[in-house]
Formats: structure tokens, C-alpha cells, sequence
């Protein structure tokens, strides 16, 4: 590729990497439109057994977490954790409300850095800071510490006698996640002993030799070694603007299991259809396998006859298990 078309299509990713809506036809079915049935479309309990709900706890003001309704239905440590990347780095922690109200329902506290700003009642976003320079973007919103502070937060609740959390987390069963930047922090934090497993949704380490827009946080290939437990890629085919370096990151991985996972549906993902859709799904799959040992939810991803192996909706490949 040549180095102009490389640096283009780098700016496109940087362009959705940092959050930026791409400009498009106003209608019925366009992304304006999809964002605002979004926008005023209610909060779904999720397809598990705890039907879930998204609390702001007034000692982690600055997270939404999204946990099941009902505590006195959860016996002693049973309850894992994912700690979540928003979309761009920012900090709109409901951007991603069903599929982390989905992940909740099946027995998680899923916890993600900031504040509603988009759903119903959403609050109104702050302005972004300005670029520093032409053709970067605005400064991201969060970082990967932010996303230790809401772990850190709920294993101190799990110590404490009075919370309503005392003794139902299981320290061991801990993931964290993320979407397009927000899967880059995913990345950085996964190298944190406490962490383990990661899903890496619609990113990757952007190529060290080319321009990168993201401005205040950045990953670099290397930091790939850092990671120490099994990490899935889920993907959204060669349309997704992350595709390549997705892609790039699975064949480098080769010091711990690592799975890729495609769907043919964009970098958008399936994150705002009810429950988060069939990402949300395999979400919740690998999760089961990996924190509980499920041995069902294994044969999705591995095996000859693996249920991603099988539909033709997906193109799968995974190393090292």
C-alpha cells in the first residue's frame, strides 16, 4: 500500500477509534436513525438467569455498573467481573448498555468507566477538548486506569461487610473487554496478573510505523507480550476498519491461546441490537468457558464440530488450546 492510501486509511480508523460519528445519509435505517431508536429505547434485563440492571454507586460516581437486579439471588463468590472499554476511549458508559446488561444477566458485575451519556435520560456530554494537532483527534476520555479503579472498587465491596456485594464476587473469575479503542485499553490492561481472560472486540494494536490520530493513550505491539491469559478477537469481517490489525494481533499472539472471531457486520459490531445480538452471545460464551469452566459453552470455540467452526455467519480460526 502506498504510503499515502496507508496514512488515509489509517485516519479512517483513527477517525472511529476516537469515537467520531461518520457523516451520512439522515433516514430510516441510516446511523443517525439507528442512534436515536437507541437513544430512547428502554434497558433490557438480559437472557440469563439474574435479570440484570445498571446501578451508579455513590462511591463510584464516575462508573456505571451493571449487575444483577436481585443480589439475595446470588450465593456466596459466584458473581465474575468484566471491566469494560468504551467506544473511543470516551466516556459514555452506557454506550454499550445491552451488551453489558446481557453479560450482567448471566452472572457478572460489568463495570464501565464514566457516565450515561446516551439512552433514555442520558445526561448531557461535556465538550470534548480540541485536537492538538491537525489531523489528530480530542483527547481521549478515559484510560485503562480507569477501568483498574472499577476492579480495585469491587473487590474492596466484596471485603467489606456492609456492602451489598460483601462476599459474592469470585476474585478469580475477573475479564476485561472493550470495543474499537476501548479494546486497545482492554489490551493494556490484560497484562494485570488479576486479569483472567480478555475479549477484544473490533480493534487492535494500530501499526507502529504509521500515523496515529488517538491522542493520550496509545499501545504498542510489544505490549502484546504482556498478555498472560487466554484473549478472543471478535471482529466484523474485512469491512471493519480494524480488521488488519485485528488480524495482525492474532498472528503475532502465539505465547497464549488467542481466537478470532468474525462477523460480517462492520465495526459498528452488534453491541445496540437487544441483548447485544450474536456478539453478545458469543461475549457470554466465552466468558462461561474461560472464568467457570463450562464445558458446553467450550464447544463453541473449540473442537472439530465447534458451533463458530460450523455457521456460516462467522469465519473462526484460534491457536494454542
Amino acid at each position: 500500500m502506498k504510503t499515502a492510501s496507508l496514512r488515509s486509511a489509517l485516519l479512517v480508523l483513527g477517525t472511529v477509534l476516537a469515537g467520531c460519528t461518520a457523516v451520512g445519509e439522515t433516514g430510516q435505517g441510516s446511523p443517525q436513525a439507528a442512534e436515536a431508536a437507541f437513544d430512547t429505547a428502554p434497558d433490557l434485563p438480559g437472557s440469563g438467569a439474574y435479570p440484570a440492571m445498571r446501578d451508579v454507586r455513590p462511591d463510584l460516581p464516575d462508573h456505571i455498573v451493571y449487575r444483577p437486579r436481585d443480589l439475595g439471588m446470588v450465593e456466596d463468590r459466584q458473581l465474575g467481573v468484566v471491566l469494560w472499554g468504551n467506544g473511543g476511549c470516551s466516556a459514555d458508559a452506557a454506550s454499550a448498555r445491552f451488551h453489558l446488561l446481557e453479560i450482567a444477566s448471566h452472572g457478572y458485575v460489568a463495570i464501565a468507566p464514566g457516565k450515561a451519556f446516551s439512552g433514555p435520560d442520558a445526561l448531557p456530554e461535556p465538550p470534548r477538548e480540541a485536537p492538538p494537532s491537525e489531523g489528530a483527534f480530542p483527547p481521549v476520555q478515559t484510560l485503562p486506569a480507569d477501568l483498574l479503579a472499577g476492579l480495585d472498587w469491587i473487590l474492596a465491596e466484596n471485603d467489606d461487610a456492609q456492602s451489598p456485594f460483601h462476599s459474592l464476587i469470585d476474585p478469580e473469575k475477573v475479564a476485561v473487554a472493550g470495543h474499537s479503542c476501548g479494546g486497545l485499553q482492554a489490551i493494556s490492561v490484560a497484562a494485570d496478573p488479576r486479569i483472567a481472560t480478555a475479549i477484544v472486540h473490533n480493534s487492535g494494536v494500530l501499526d507502529p510505523a504509521a500515523f496515529n490520530p488517538i491522542t493520550g493513550f496509545s499501545v504498542a505491539k510489544a505490549e502484546l507480550a504482556n498478555i498472560h491469559s487466554p484473549v478472543l478477537y471478535i471482529l466484523g469481517g474485512e469491512s471493519d476498519v480494524a480488521y488488519p490489525n485485528g488480524m495482525d494481533d492474532f498472528q503475532r499472539i502465539d505465547h497464549v491461546p488467542v481466537a478470532v472471531a468474525n462477523l460480517d457486520v462492520g465495526h459498528g459490531g452488534t453491541f445496540r441490537e437487544p441483548n447485544g445480538g450474536r456478539v453478545g452471545t458469543v461475549a457470554v460464551k466465552w466468558l462461561e468457558w474461560q472464568l467457570r469452566g463450562d464445558e458446553a459453552a467450550s464447544r463453541w470455540f473449540i473442537g472439530e464440530n465447534c458451533a463458530l467452526c460450523e455457521d456460516a455467519d462467522w469465519t473462526y480460526q484460534a491457536k494454542g488450546f
